[in-house]
């Protein structure tokens, strides 16, 4: 997984005893080589080198301006922090040069350049001229203005023109300013991890609660060279409390190197160094070399599942994570720096055209760190789908239920509420007096687990996802670690003796920072397992060397499309929702409607959930038609809910690599979904009590529900749910992908087989939401888990072969072993009849459960003998 920022997060490796206890005096050191401010709530958004120029930096500050600008409200309103909040302009609060940074180190896309150009364009009049047309002209000299010299009542007429403007690229330059510039000015914080406007928004930043529990913390936690004496040991947290439950496991390479090295002994994985006056950065020849039996890229919802079932097993395990670690008291709770460490790319990830902007994980626990606790099982007509159409016969399989229901238990899935957050309490309330189907979610969270700040790591390790799950079992076995801040390179294969028909995966080359450098390490291994998600997964295999087609292709989004709806608490409201509830409060998931699922029909609809968000979020999505508008609808931040609808696109994408890009077309039926999903979602709203409704259309619509009439507000459903949504004309967006890399029988239209093997490279598995044959049309954590331990079922089958098949006995008494994947030499030993029979046993056996498959090969080794 992509690392996203460059500061590291102060967890560092700790000599590990096998049984996995640490002496008090060596945590009290770990506590000294942390970054305490920001291990205890520092949080401030790295500051990016700003490369623009001083002409791109003059529009750039125009742009920001105009969204963002200085108004004055002193005398409409008493509100002190509602008036700060209207007179500062994103100038005034320094978002312009952050923003800078952002263009300069952090945004990477296709048409990057486009947008510097037109930034260029705008500080000369001509170019101003281009871009804005008529606006630019005065009656008086001089007659042509550049964008910034223009007043603000007329920057925001150009920028309304460019939201819906017929030429495309206006479009997305509108699309693309109004996110950065929206998503930096309600993220920064300052030294106090404050942001100005978050009083006047009625938002209290981080989780009140994990802040006063973090700052008992500290105030009770020994920090320092001086050791506590022995009353302070006993009162100081367990490190379990401070790091998180991995921090035993986790290995930083910043470190010297022969201290990694004995750190990666205590697990039993040799590791050698290459000891250099110069940085070593060839490919050839690595600075460290690391040896196990499986390496494993990525630690998400596939990858940890892989991880920790192959290290309980007994065999040695190396993950490759590019993010860092944030658990715990580790964790920061705050929007912008958690996107900037947990989020791929920061969170600035969209389609080369802008038509959907894309949100992924990326840090150690991958999607399961950061997601919103939604844990359904495969639907049934999705499983019926794969296994009738795609002939995929592992779905069938006593295995995959088998998987279900193991996952299931680790993660400690249940459906019941406690108490029902803002959004899902709206939700279903709407669901009920209209008679839709609505339904409790199953989470990987206890009932009473009120929280909406998951989306940037679980404070108490409640939320079992990965990192308090199967990692948790690879680090307890005492037979793997996990090295972070680590970009996987590419793939290592090469064609063995005897093999005249694919190459065979020998491990993963892969760069780390240390000593302010860049270098290059190996870790050899047996199997080699790619788990980077459905985005960097694609671009890995192509850097391999891989030359299927199918790479990259057939990408699922689950496209979403939402609903807002405004419910007061002032004096005049009826009491419900309670005054107390705030939108970025609760359970962010735990209530949803299948009213236009279509699952018992095709399949292909889609279901209505409640989404995070908080601040910049929210302001990203929500529409923009004026600056003092749109000031106007975050003071009302608190109590918006939102809904929205998410389908299951029949429509698919393409992960490009090179260039570093993402495709996706969205079909006309996917589109109409949507639609429909909004519609529903508009009446939901309405009928929960809102007082004010809208969707995210940019020309911003809403209506006052208690004064419409029955024909207005039909007509204004109708309207707004029948707008496009495929021309940059509302915000989409994605939290799933999927599809990339899909498993199948046939090579020419897939990558996997159903054991997860790559057609090309034997011993490299593909365990992530990239292997799903389709879109799935759910949240699909359980079902990624479900695929992933399915396949390292088969990676254990491919281990026990190399650990125990393999005699070194003279060619006279060598045994036959039971052994697909013999060399030429050994299968001349059986008759044609019987190399044959042995064959399809082994491909038949590999659905049976892992005991039955052990007690069998027992009986075939004698049969064959």
């Amino acid at each position: 997984m992509e690392q996203i920022n460059g500061a590291r997060d102060g967890s560092s490796f700790s000599p590990l005893e096998i049984n996995g206890r640490q002496e008090h005096a060596i945590l009290t050191d770990e506590l000294d080589s942390v970054d305490k401010q920001r291990l205890f709530l520092g949080g401030e958004r790295q500051l990016y080198p700003n490369s623009l120029s001083s002409r791109e930096m003059e529009s750039l500050t125009a742009l920001c301006d105009t969204f963002l600008p200085s108004i004055d409200v002193s005398d409409a309103t008493t509100n002190a922090s509602l008036v700060a909040f209207y007179r500062t302009s994103a100038s005034m609060a320094g978002t312009p040069q952050r923003v800078g940074g952002l263009i300069s180190e952090r945004l990477k896309h296709p048409k990057l350049w486009l947008m510097r150009l037109a930034l260029w364009f705008l500080s000369t009049w001509i170019g101003s001229f281009i871009l804005c047309g008529r606006a630019s002209l005065s009656s008086q000299f001089p007659y042509f203005h550049s964008f910034p010299q223009m007043s603000q009542q007329k920057r925001e007429e150009i920028l309304l023109s460019w939201s819906l403007s017929y030429f495309y690229l206006l479009r997305m330059l509108f699309k693309t300013m109004k996110l950065l510039t929206f998503l930096v000015f309600f993220t920064e914080v300052n030294e106090k991890n404050e942001n100005l406007s978050w009083k006047a928004i009625d938002y209290t930043g981080p989780d009140p609660e994990f802040i006063t529990k973090t700052k008992e913390f500290k105030a009770s936690t020994t920090i320092g060279n001086q050791r506590p004496n022995n009353e302070e040991q006993n009162a100081c947290p367990h490190e379990e409390e401070l790091f998180g439950p991995l921090n035993r496991g986790i290995i930083n390479l910043d470190k010297p190197k022969d201290l990694v090295v004995d750190a990666l002994s205590t697990f039993g994985i040799p590791a050698s160094v290459l000891h250099s006056e110069k940085t070593v950065n060839c490919s050839s020849n690595p600075s460290l070399t690391i040896r196990c039996d499986a390496v494993v890229i990525g630690s998400g919802s596939g990858g940890g599942v892989v991880a920790g079932v192959l290290a309980k097993a007994g065999y040695k395990v190396v993950v490759i994570e590019k993010g860092n670690y944030h658990a715990r008291k580790n964790l920061t709770l705050l929007e912008g720096p958690a996107m900037d460490q947990m989020y791929l790319s920061s969170g600035l990830i969209a389609t080369d055209d802008m038509g959907v902007f894309v949100l992924a994980g990326s840090t150690v626990g991958g999607g399961s760190a950061i997601n919103w606790s939604a844990s359904i099982r495969t639907p049934q007509h999705v499983i019926k789908e794969w296994c009738n159409d795609h002939e995929l016969e592992l779905f069938d399989s006593k295995l995959y239920q088998e998987a279900l229901d193991v996952v299931c238990e680790k993660m400690g899935v249940q459906s019941q509420v406690q108490e029902e957050g803002f959004n899902n309490a709206i939700l279903r309330k709407g669901c009920q007096e209209l008679g839709y189907p609505v339904n409790n979610i199953p989470r990987n969270s206890p009932p009473n687990h009120y929280c909406g700040w998951c989306c940037f790591g679980c404070k108490d390790g409640r939320k079992r996802g990965t990192t308090e799950t199967w990692l948790v079992d690879l680090v307890n076995s005492g037979n793997g670690a996990i090295l972070t801040g680590c970009e996987a390179i590419k793939v290592l294969h090469k064609r063995k003796k005897g093999r005249r028909d694919r190459n065979t995966a020998t491990g993963v080359a892969f760069e780390f920072e240390h000593g302010g450098g860049k270098e290059i390490g190996f870790v050899e291994s047996k199997v080699t397992i790619v788990a980077c998600g459905a985005l960097c997964t694609p671009k890995l295999l192509k850097r391999s060397g891989l030359k299927n087609v199918n790479i990259g292709e057939n990408l699922h989004l689950h496209p979403v499309a939402m609903a807002w709806g405004y419910f007061p608490d002032s004096q005049v409201f009826d009491g419900w929702p309670e005054r107390e509830k705030k939108s970025y409060e609760g359970g962010i998931m735990t209530a949803m409607s299948t009213v236009v699922a279509e699952f018992n029909k095709s399949g292909y609809g889609a279901v209505i959930q409640t989404p995070a968000l908080h601040p910049g979020m929210f302001s990203v999505v929500m529409p923009w038609v004026s600056g003092k508008d749109i000031k106007h609808r975050m003071s009302r931040f608190s109590r918006t809910a939102h809904v929205f609808a998410l389908a299951r696109d029949k429509g698919s994408g393409t992960v490009n690599a090179p260039p570093d890009s993402i495709s996706y077309e969205m079909e006309a039926l996917d589109e109409n979904n949507l639609k429909i999903g909004l519609e529903k979602s508009l009446r939901i709203l309405a009928a929960a009590g809102a007082e004010d409704i809208g969707t995210h259309h940019f020309k911003g619509k809403g209506l006052h529900v208690k004064k419409a009439n029955l024909d207005e507000f039909e007509r204004f459903v109708k309207e707004e749910s029948s707008r496009p949504l495929r021309e940059l004309s509302s915000a989409i967006c994605s939290a799933h992908q999927m599809g990339s890399c899909r498993m199948g029988v046939d090579s020419k239209q897939s990558v996997v087989n159903q054991m997860g093997e790559t057609w090309e490279v034997e011993g490299l598995f593909v365990a992530d939401t990239s292997v799903f044959p389709t879109a799935l049309g759910v949240n699909p954590m359980v079902t990624v888990q479900a695929i992933a331990y399915c396949t390292s079922q088969s990676i254990l089958q491919v281990l026990r072969r190399k650990k125990f098949f393999k005699y070194k006995e003279p060619a006279s008494k060598q045994p036959v072993t039971v052994d697909s994947d013999q060399s030429p030499e050994e299968n001349d030993q059986l008759c044609r009849c019987c190399q044959i029979r042995r064959r399809k046993l082994n491909r038949f056996m590999r659905f049976f459960p892992l005991q039955l498959q052990y007690h069998t090969n027992h009986l075939l080794r004698k049969s064959f003998r």
